[in-house]
């Protein structure tokens, strides 16, 4: 596998790349992303001298007296406690790639927060301590990435320096990553043995480790195919309506008052595919049957354009009069997704309170929100058997299946067909909080 990729030809400069971090508490995350920045020379010198006065405040004796992972844990909470609490963003370019960084929190009452790094990423560096091995942590994130369906895992075994550079202590880690992804369907797992602390293998390759030959991280995540928004354009047309546009009040000057007068457009993002001028789309409403039309024109920015991508933001101008609103789905009339009330789901709960049986919650799928009850909780994965067992009831960071009814039927379509519509977030009705992250698990189109 990493001969496959050192392999590859170079990538195109400039294209994007978005991946996460994750794994258990004092793994070293982002002391690694802040060694990843550093040594990739994406930090610049007013915030290298910011780390450097703290590092010296803090008595920090790592390499250039700098704790690196001040970089990333820019909350006080944060840098008083030692561990990751938000997910922290960044950004940065090498000669071949643009990347979204997402630095996760370790800590198990933090999970929710690695779903949300988590849910849009290309791949997830996920950290192993070089001493302690593969924890239930560590198989907890594993299990969100397999449900999320993040195309690539790389597994940083970090402090490798922490056990002598043995090349034994890493196979034993590696097979142990091999079994659990197999048993959790992940087939693209590629382990690289590390010391975020001293740089081995993260930008630059290690003397140190003579007995691996695969490629540093950097040049892994340099190398890995992204899901970029090709692979959406090329999708059945997908777009959720999130504001109706009619002219309001007193025009700009210099406009034409009758080219606006009847003006009706519906703005939103185009989540996936591709339209243009004259496709036959279908109007999804929740709890109405699909009406069929004409595009009859798109608008962005004030220019009016042929055609429309993912991941576009543009306005849709359809044809005839149509009663569409916040929450309606535009769709390709040719493969469009058939609505349910019945929602068949993998959840990951992140709410303190648990989830079951006859629980009232809302659903929010793409810009629609509706009312939906619990009918049965199917299944509750077992981290340390990796397989689903029976279950009462869903606690906090647990994984698990749910059948849900909703109160209006929606448009739905696994979310192993399309990541962008397949997701649901579940909201409590009372108070608004989100109680779970969810991934419909079968449904398609009519």
């Amino acid at each position: 596998m990493t001969e496959e990729l050192l392999e590859r030809p170079a990538l195109a400069t400039g294209t994007l790349f978005r991946f996460a971090t994750a794994g258990s508490v004092d793994d070293g995350k982002s002391t690694l992303v802040g060694r990843l920045l550093h040594d990739s020379k994406a930090i610049l010198a007013d915030q290298l001298e910011s780390v450097a006065r703290t590092s010296a405040q803090r008595g920090f004796g790592g390499e250039g007296g700098l704790d690196l992972a001040l970089l990333t844990d820019g909350l006080r909470a944060e840098r008083e406690q030692g561990i990751t609490i938000d997910v922290a963003y960044r950004y940065f370019a090498t000669g071949r790639r643009t990347f979204i960084l997402a630095d996760c929190p370790g800590h198990v009452q933090y999970t929710r927060n690695t779903v949300t790094g988590a849910s849009t990423a290309d791949a997830v560096v996920v950290l192993v301590d070089a001493r302690k091995g593969v924890l239930e942590q560590t198989r907890r994130h594993l299990s969100v990435i397999a449900l999320l369906r993040v195309p690539h895992v790389v597994v940083a075994v970090n402090k490798i320096d922490l056990v002598g550079y043995a090349e034994e202590a890493f196979a034993r880690i590696e097979a142990d990553v091999r079994r659990v992804a197999a048993d959790l369907g992940l087939t693209d797992a590629v382990s690289i043995p590390v010391s975020a602390l001293d740089g081995d293998n993260v930008v630059e390759r290690s003397e140190r480790t003579p007995w691996y030959g695969g490629p540093t991280l950097l040049e892994l995540l340099e190398s890995l195919p992204g899901t970029d928004d090709e692979d959406d354009a090329v999708a059945s047309f997908r777009f959720p309506v999130q504001l109706v546009l009619r002219p309001q009040g007193a025009l700009a000057p210099g406009l034409d008052p009758d080219a606006f007068r009847d003006y009706r457009a519906y703005a939103g993002q185009v989540v996936a595919g591709t339209v243009r001028v004259g496709d036959a789309v279908s109007v999804l409403a929740p709890g109405h049957p699909p009406r069929t039309t004409t595009v009859a024109g798109i608008d962005a920015a004030g220019t009016e354009l042929r055609e429309a991508s993912s991941p576009q933001s543009v306005a849709l101008r359809l044809a005839g009069e149509f009663d569409v609103a916040r929450g309606d789905l535009i769709a390709a009339a040719d493969g469009a997704p058939a609505a349910s009330a019945d929602l068949p789901a993998s959840v990951c709960w992140l709410a303190q309170q648990p989830l079951r049986a006859g629980s009232k919650v809302l659903v929010k799928h793409g810009t629609a929100t509706v009312r939906a009850r619990v009918e049965a909780i199917e299944g509750r994965l077992d981290l340390e058997a990796l397989q689903a067992g029976p279950a009462e009831e869903l606690g906090l960071n647990d994984i698990g299946h749910v059948a849900l009814r909703l109160s209006a039927p929606l448009p739905l379509e696994p979310y192993a067909v399309q990541r962008r519509t397949g997701a649901f977030l579940l909201i409590d009705p009372q108070d608004g909080t989100t109680l779970a992250a969810g991934m419909i698990t079968s449904g398609g189109a009519r």
